[in-house]
């Protein structure tokens, strides 16, 4: 099994409501795509956003990446977003790991996406870890 952890952070509110369309339409997608087993997604206390997703094998989560909806969010989030990293790993089970692990690895193991307007924290790759919102 093949997992991924993503966490983004818009670095405008006027980005938010072109974001979640694209958000909806590519989870959406994932759950229509070929060697998906599980995901969802988290809008933290810190205002990031994460995914976790896990998939048969790399090529199943690679060809979604490249295609469809997610593909066209992509180069929107250059401008979008000022804090972006990725992480992917091998695991054993298609559980869907603990957001505390995702966080941990992306510390540890992740790469920083590309964006134009990056934080202090984006540079350094150090992200608070997602804690869930409190609900009124």
């Amino acid at each position: 099994m093949y997992v991924s952890v993503t966490r983004l952070k818009l670095r405008s509110l006027r980005y938010l409501l072109p974001f979640i369309v694209y958000s909806l339409r590519s989870a959406r997608q994932a759950k229509r795509s070929v060697g998906h087993i599980a995901s969802d997604v988290l809008r933290d206390a810190h205002g990031a956003f994460w995914t976790r997703s896990v998939w048969q094998d790399e090529r199943s989560m690679r060809t979604f990446m490249m295609s469809g909806a997610h593909r066209q969010a992509m180069p929107k989030l250059l401008d979008w977003c000022n804090e972006a990293a990725l992480v992917h790993w091998e695991q054993g089970s298609g559980e869907l790991p603990a957001w505390d692990e995702g966080h941990r690895r992306l510390i540890a193991e992740g790469r920083r996406s590309k964006v134009r307007h990056p934080t202090p924290a984006q540079d350094a790759l150090n992200y608070p870890a997602p804690h869930r919102r409190a609900n009124p």
